[in-house]
């Protein structure tokens, strides 16, 4: 699928692998592909991010409000709240134990290899949102997948971390399909 990405949306992709590493994320989220997308700063994705008026210091904010940080964030938080564990009062009770930031100390610690060097895989929401944006580019008949279609993927997705910010900051999500639609329709082909 890769082969069919522009240089702008491979870009995206790098971005948000390093946005994961500066987080200090063991995984790739949706939250890192929206980053990536306004990091990338040139394609349609990021004009229309910033024309509804969100910036990447925005966006790790709301993730650091919404979705914590490695221990508090990702593919596996959802699984644990479904089963009934709160992490936000594991971290409270560790941290009474231990002081503040004991909980990301010690994660930290046993994800620093993988961070630093070599591949950080993709949460399974991430994957979904890069399946999502070839459908998106097919629905289009386009062919080649740009930055664009990650974010009406990252949009029809709906339930990741980066939905929940997109929401928080204000921006509702058929609006934004609209915008990349109308801008879309302004490229000459």
């Amino acid at each position: 699928m890769f082969e069919r990405f522009t240089p702008g949306a491979r870009a995206v992709v790098e971005y948000a692998q390093s946005e994961a590493r500066t987080l200090r994320h063991g995984y790739i989220g949706t939250e890192h592909l929206l980053l990536g997308l306004l990091d990338e700063g040139h394609g349609i994705a990021a004009q229309t991010l910033a024309a509804a008026g969100l910036t990447a210091e925005m966006v790790r904010q709301e993730i650091g409000r919404l979705g914590g940080d490695a221990i508090l964030s990702g593919p596996d938080v959802d699984a644990l709240r479904a089963i009934g564990i709160d992490m936000e009062h594991v971290r409270a009770r560790v941290e009474e134990s231990f002081g503040p930031g004991a909980l990301e100390r010690a994660c930290f610690a046993r994800y620093r290899r993988s961070i630093t060097r070599g591949h950080i895989p993709f949460a399974p929401r991430s994957k979904k949102v890069l399946e999502l944006s070839l459908r998106e580019a097919l629905r289009l008949r386009h062919n080649y997948i740009g930055t664009e279609h990650i974010l009406l993927a990252l949009i029809r997705e709906g339930q990741g971390l980066a939905a929940r910010v997109l929401t928080a900051s204000g921006v509702h999500a058929d609006d934004l399909r609209r915008s990349v639609l109308a801008a879309l329709a302004g490229k000459v082909a």
